[in-house]
Parts: C-alpha cells; structure tokens; sequence
C-alpha cells in the first residue's frame, strides 16, 4: 500500500496553538474562580447564620427553664478569689444545642480548671456550635510546653456598649446579659426585637487588660484606646498563641466570651507594640478581679465575613450588619433599656 504524501498526514497542534489553548483555560478560570469564591463564602455565612440561630434558640429554651436569661459571669464580691462563677453564658447553654455530655461534667461550683471529660480538660474540647466556619484559626491554644490548654469561640454575647460591670452593685448595665444577672423578657423595655443578643468574634484577638485607666466617657475613636493601655497586661505577640482575647469559650469576662459596641463591627482598635500593629480589644479590669473598680471594655464584633458581621436579635431573629452601620445605631442596639428610636437597616 503506498505511503501518503507528507502533506496528506494529519497534522497536531503547533506550539503557538497550544498556548493559545492555554491562555484560553486560565481566562476562564480567572472568570470562573470569583464566582465559585462568592458560592463558598454565602455557604459558609448561611452556616453561620443557623449557628446564631440555633445558639438564640437555645437562648430562649434556657429561659424557659431557668425563668432567666444566663449572666455573663458570676462574681463574688466579697471573695474575688472564689472562681466557681466564672463560667461563661455559653458553658450554660450547652444542654440546649445538644452538648448535654460535656455540660455533664461541669460543677458551676467550682472553676473551669477541674473540670474533665473523656480524660481532657473540658476548656480544651473544640466547641462546634460557637466555630464559625470562616474562622482561620480553628485550633486549640496550648501553653509554652504544646500543651492544649484552651479552644476559642466565635459567638460572643452582648454585655454592653463600654460599662460592664461595677463590683459594689447598683449600677444600670445595659447589654443582653451582664456578670450576676437575670435578665427576663420584660427586662428589655427597647423590644426583644431592638437589642443584640450575639454576634460574632475572632479568635486569637490581641487585647489589652487591668490597665485601670477607664471612665465613664465612652470612646467615640479607635485611636482613644492606646492612651489608656498604659500599666496594662499585654496579652498581644508576633506569635499567635500570644493573642489570647476570645480563646477561652469556657471564661464568661467580656474579653473572652462577650463583645460590646463601643465601635461598630470590624472597626481596627489600633495599638503598635514592638514595632508591630495590632488590632486590639481592651477592658481597664477583669470582672472578679477587684472589689471596687469597674469594668469598661472595648471587645469589638469581627468577623471573616467580607464587610460585615452576622448578629442574633434577642427575638431569634438573625442579620447581618455591614461594617457601615451608623455608631448610634449599633449602640442603641446594644442596650436593652435605654428608649433609643431604632430604624433598623436592610438585611
């Protein structure tokens, strides 16, 4: 049979084809790739959002059956040394989202540090309705040896606007749940519709404590802050085990499990140590720590979340807020008392 003519042969692709082939493909996926980015991000918040939904819902069972809202922390003036009520909010709730075996193993008579499950320590146990999926950081925090000590939380509770807790009583606080309180239903003049209940936090927060260079005066700027850091407990580093603010799902003090609107969600705190900036939460005082010094904290509500955070209403209801929310309205959203008119912005 004779051969056919060179020219006759099928030809492959040439070099410059190929390329072209290629540079086809990336193009596509450069087009294609912000889109599948955009689908898995509103998986993830639509998760987070029935998280929050969930943890209002287990808000309000607790209710029912305890006739109150849980406290943020409880604290025994008399005896700061008595740590058995420094249980968070979220340690309470547990029974209500399914976690009945680890709530089995807490005694809220005595501290966190005791308290075991399945051989480990409870505190290090990885609490999944209080992850949010975006968060980078889902670790737990261990010490200078490697060993787990702590895991952290994403849902914060409301304990405020700046005025968190004043150790002699008597004062009018105003977030959701406060240390030592019972707050009810008929508690929340502003509506049950009208005041945070939770919204979200970041894990490893850089924070500042027990400076006790605080009043009454809320910070209307960020830059506020570092003047009153001076003499404070650095809990910042270039290491991220350094940055122990919402670390410890298991402490009810505001660093750690709450979060207050003195600036509105996402606002950078901005705090340069070290020749590093940080990003950073502060309280002048640890609740349970004096007898006589009040605490004011700025916790600020963050999140992965591109431009916004996702908050749970004390009625169930669940929305996002952008990082735009007017400052006035975020605060009035954090008091549950105070009359302010709410308009509340598009969801």
């Amino acid at each position: 049979m004779p051969i056919p003519p060179l020219a006759s042969r099928r030809r492959g692709f040439t070099l410059v084809e190929l390329l072209v082939v290629v540079a086809i493909i990336g193009v596509l996926i450069a087009l294609l790739l912000p889109a599948v980015q955009m689908a898995r991000e509103s998986g993830r918040q639509m998760q987070c959002r029935n998280n929050l939904h969930q943890l209002a819902l287990a808000m309000h069972s607790y209710q029912t059956a305890v006739g109150s809202y849980p406290p943020s922390f409880c604290v025994n003036p008399a005896n700061t040394a008595d740590k058995g009520g420094m249980w968070s909010a979220q340690a309470r709730l547990l029974p209500y989202l399914e976690q009945g075996a680890i709530f089995a193993q807490i005694n809220f008579n005595t501290d966190y540090d005791s308290a075991t499950t399945a051989g480990a320590p409870v505190k290090t146990i990885r609490p999944a309705p209080y992850l949010c999926p975006d968060e980078t950081n889902d670790l737990q925090r261990v010490d200078g040896t490697g060993a787990a000590i702590h895991y952290p939380l994403n849902y914060a509770f409301n304990v405020g606007v700046w005025f968190v807790f004043d150790p002699r009583g008597g004062a009018n606080l105003d977030g959701a749940i406060s240390p030592n309180s019972r707050t009810k239903p008929a508690d929340f003049r502003d509506g049950l519709s009208n005041t945070l209940m939770a919204s979200e936090v970041k894990g490893y927060t850089p924070y500042v404590r027990n400076s006790r260079q605080a009043t009454s005066a809320i910070p209307n700027l960020p830059g506020e802050i570092a003047a009153l850091v001076s003499g404070g407990e650095m809990k910042l580093g270039p290491d991220l085990q350094q940055n122990t603010g919402h670390t410890e799902w298991v402490d009810g003090r505001a660093h750690q499990s709450g979060f207050t609107a003195t600036f509105t969600p996402n606002t950078r705190v901005p705090y340069e140590s070290g020749g590093q900036l940080y990003d950073i939460d502060f309280n002048n005082q640890q609740e349970g720590k004096s007898p006589t010094v009040r605490t004011y904290a700025a916790v600020t509500s963050r999140s992965y979340h591109p431009g916004l955070v996702i908050s749970a209403l004390m009625d169930g209801s669940v929305r996002s807020f952008t990082d735009n929310v007017e400052l006035g309205l975020w605060r009035a959203l954090a008091t549950r008392a105070r009359g302010e008119a709410v308009t509340m912005p598009a969801d």
